[in-house]
């Protein structure tokens, strides 16, 4: 299995008329946030292949249509239900099941939008705040322990966890309580955003625990072996 993966920036590698040709052998999408949708939606209409995302902390006006805040930058109270969006599924703050060849076994899924907090805006939260919204997957995970023998296959974040990729401005500081998270739930990777890559000897990869944690900064190719789940 073949899971494209961007993140952060517009990528000309996949914004271009030869995406469709150069990533011909992708099985799905995954956006780790900081993107358009609008280039959410080119990537759904140009590969014609399930596309998941969550948001990061930049790129939030159709924030409001996925999740009920106070006012959002543009002055709109509340979501809207029926918004369409850019032909993607949203999974922030959700687990869900994505289809595969063996139907039997599908690859599992959480996402998490967002990054720690640090100036009071949208999609920004404490550490206190993401624990809250992790213990919220739990049932879910139990549910996917009982049923296919695993909790979980991908951990799908903008932001990375502390100390691990992260840096030490207020910005770009992980979170606490996805260390923990992988040390219980034990995902096979963890794909996040976030920390942008401008020096091309920077590792994307490292291993905690049994979860390969990589930074998919401007896109990644991730190439699952089949058989493995």
């Amino acid at each position: 299995m073949k899971i494209l993966c961007v993140s952060d920036q517009i990528d000309p590698l996949v914004y271009s008329n030869s995406v469709k040709e150069r990533f011909s052998d992708i099985d799905c999408v995954l956006c780790a946030g900081d993107l358009p949708l609008e280039y959410i939606e080119f990537i759904v209409s140009s590969l014609n292949v399930p596309t998941y995302f969550v948001f990061g902390n930049h790129n939030l006006n159709e924030f409001h249509h996925y999740h009920k805040v106070a006012i959002d930058s543009a002055g709109v109270y509340g979501y809207s239900s029926d918004y369409y969006g850019p032909g993607a599924v949203y999974v922030g703050f959700k687990t869900i099941s994505i289809p595969t060849a063996n139907k039997k076994n599908p690859l599992l899924l959480a996402g998490i939008s967002g990054s720690i907090r640090y100036n009071k805006g949208l999609a920004q939260y404490t550490n206190f705040e993401m624990n809250l919204k992790l213990f919220k997957l739990i049932p879910k995970l139990i549910f996917n322990k009982i049923r296919y023998g695993r909790y979980l296959d991908i951990f799908l974040t903008h932001s990375p966890p502390r100390h691990i990729h992260d840096k030490e401005d207020p910005c770009h500081k992980g979170f606490t309580g996805f260390r923990w998270f992988l040390e219980k739930f034990k995902p096979r990777y963890m794909l996040h955003g976030h920390i942008h890559l401008y020096d091309l000897q920077t590792s994307r990869s490292t291993n905690y625990c049994d979860t390969q944690i990589i930074n998919v900064f401007s896109h990644y190719v991730l190439e699952i072996p089949e058989g493995t789940f």
